[in-house]
C-alpha cells in the first residue's frame, strides 16, 4: 500500500557517500519536507526497540521511523527481503475498526469497492474518495463479517482520513456504526519467501493453526505466544508475507521474538520504498493525491463491477467522474518506465520520442536493486500508455531514452 509514500534534495539528511544512497533518494524529498516540520514527532510502540537495534531514526509523515539499521545498507536489506525474510515496523499507519449493523453500508458510501461481495476475513485494496472522485487515501479494508471491518490507512493522511470519516458519519442516516482507532497498537510486516516458515517455526511448531489456510488477501485472528493478533497475508513488497496487528502491551515482545529468528532482518524505510516500487505499488503524496482518480491511477480494478451502473445504490463520492473515465478514458494514466542512463526522480518531465512535446511526469523513480535497471512510475497522456512506447525523460536537463513498461517490474510471489 497499502502503506507508505521532488526527490533530489536529501544531501543534508543522508550522507552522499552512503553505499545505498541511490535507493534511499527515493524518499528524500518526503524526508526533507518532514525535517522542516516543527511539531514533535510521534513514536511507535517499537521506538526504543529500534534505537536498541542501532536504527537510524528519521522524520517520516510526522513520526520518528527507522531508515536503516547499523551498517546494513539499503540494497543489502532490499535483497534480503527478496531472498529470505525482513520485518518492517508499520505501526505509524492508522488502524481502524468499524462495527455495527450499518458499518458495511457506511463503508460502501466512502469507497467504490464491492465490500458486500467480500467473504469473511478477506481483504481488498480500496480508496477513500472526495466528492470530485479524487483519492483522499488508499486503504486496505478487511471484512470480518457484514457488521465488522478492520481498515488500515496511511500515517501521512491520518488527519484528512479522520476528518472525512467524521464528516461522513455526521451525515450518516443509515444503521448504527461504531468507529474506533487502535491507538498504541503495534503493526509489523514480515515480508519475504521465508516469512511463512518463520512464523510456523516460532509460534506454530506444535500445530494449532493452519497458516497455509490463509491465502493472499485473507486474514485470521491467531494466537501468537498466547496473544490474540490479527494476521493478514499480504504486504507492500510483492513478496509473500504478513501484516500482524499486536496489542500494545505485547508489541515489543512479539516483535523481538520474530527478529531473533536467524532468517529475519529488521528493514527500514529506504528498502521499503525500493521494494514497493519494484512491485509497482503507489506511495501516497507522490503517485497519488486528491486530484488523481482511481481510473487515472490504474486502480480501476478496485471499483466493483456492480457499482459501475448509473443509479446503483449505495453511491460513492465522485461517481459521475469515475463512470465517465471508465467509459471514455481519463486524460492521463499511471504507467511504468525503464530509463537509460541516469535514474529519473520525481518531477522529471516525460516527452514524446522526439523530445518536443511533454506527455507527462515521473512520480517515483529508483535504480532497481533486483533488476539492475533504472525504473520509475508516473503519469502519461492517455493514448501514449501502450507497453513498449518510446519516450524521452528529462533528467538533470538532459533527455534520456525510456520505454513504457508494464508493472510490476518484478513479478509478485503472493501465496494464493
Amino acid at each position: 500500500m497499502i502503506a507508505l509514500q521532488p526527490i533530489l534534495r536529501c544531501s543534508r539528511a543522508i550522507k552522499p557517500n552512503s553505499v545505498s544512497r541511490q535507493g534511499i533518494l527515493t524518499l528524500s524529498r518526503g524526508f526533507a519536507s518532514s525535517l522542516r516540520m516543527s511539531e514533535e514527532l510521534s513514536k511507535t510502540p517499537l521506538y526504543d526497540f529500534h534505537v536498541q537495534n542501532k536504527a537510524k531514526m528519521v522524520p517520516f509523515a510526522g513520526w520518528s521511523m527507522p531508515l536503516s539499521y547499523g551498517e546494513v545498507g539499503q540494497i543489502t536489506a532490499h535483497k534480503h527481503v527478496r531472498s529470505s525474510a525482513g520485518l518492517f515496523d508499520v505501526s505509524h499507519m492508522l488502524q481502524h475498526t468499524f462495527t455495527g449493523p450499518g458499518s458495511q453500508e457506511f463503508l460502501l458510501s466512502l469507497c467504490p469497492s464491492s465490500l458486500d461481495k467480500l467473504k469473511p476475513f478477506s481483504s481488498t485494496l480500496s480508496v477513500l474518495l472526495n466528492e470530485e472522485g479524487g483519492i483522499i487515501d488508499d486503504t486496505i479494508i478487511t471484512k470480518h463479517s457484514d457488521d465488522s471491518f478492520y481498515v488500515v490507512t496511511n500515517a501521512g493522511r491520518a488527519k484528512e482520513a479522520k476528518e472525512w470519516i467524521n464528516k461522513k458519519l455526521s451525515e450518516w442516516k443509515g444503521g448504527e456504526v461504531k468507529w474506533d482507532t487502535l491507538e498504541g497498537w503495534g503493526l509489523v510486516a514480515l515480508q519475504g519467501p521465508k516469512s511463512s516458515d518463520v512464523l510456523k517455526q516460532i509460534f506454530l511448531k506444535d500445530g494449532g493453526f493452519d497458516l497455509d489456510g490463509v491465502k493472499f488477501g485473507q486474514s485470521a485472528f491467531v494466537e501468537l505466544d498466547g496473544v490474540k493478533c490479527h494476521v493478514a497475508r499480504g504486504g507492500y513488497t510483492g513478496e509473500d508475507g504478513f501484516e500482524i496487528s499486536i496489542p500494545p502491551a505485547h508489541a515489543v515482545g512479539l516483535t523481538s521474538k520474530i527478529t531473533n529468528h536467524p532468517d529475519v532482518q529488521l528493514i527500514g524505510l529506504g528498502a521499503r520504498d525500493s521494494l514497493r516500487l519494484e512491485a509497482g505499488m503507489c506511495l501516497y503524496g507522490h503517485d497519488l493525491d486528491e486530484s488523481v482518480s482511481p481510473v487515472e491511477a490504474g486502480l480501476s480494478w478496485v471499483i466493483g463491477k456492480d457499482r459501475r451502473a448509473e443509479g446503483s445504490e449505495p453511491s460513492f463520492p465522485g461517481k459521475s467522474r469515475i463512470l465517465s473515465e471508465l467509459s471514455s478514458g481519463p486524460s492521463r494514466r499511471r504507467v511504468g518506465f525503464e530509463i537509460t542512463g541516469s535514474p529519473a526522480r520525481e518531477g522529471c518531465k516525460v516527452f514524446d520520442a522526439t523530445g518536443s512535446t511533454q506527455l507527462g511526469v515521473i512520480t517515483s523513480g529508483i535504480p532497481s536493486p533486483t533488476l539492475g535497471k533504472n525504473i520509475a512510475m508516473g503519469y502519461i497522456a492517455n493514448g501514449s500508455q501502450k507497453k513498449g512506447t518510446s519516450v524521452m525523460v528529462e533528467v538533470r536537463k538532459k533527455l534520456r531514452e525510456a520505454v513504457v513498461t508494464p508493472m510490476p517490474f518484478v513479478p509478485t510471489k503472493y501465496f494464493k
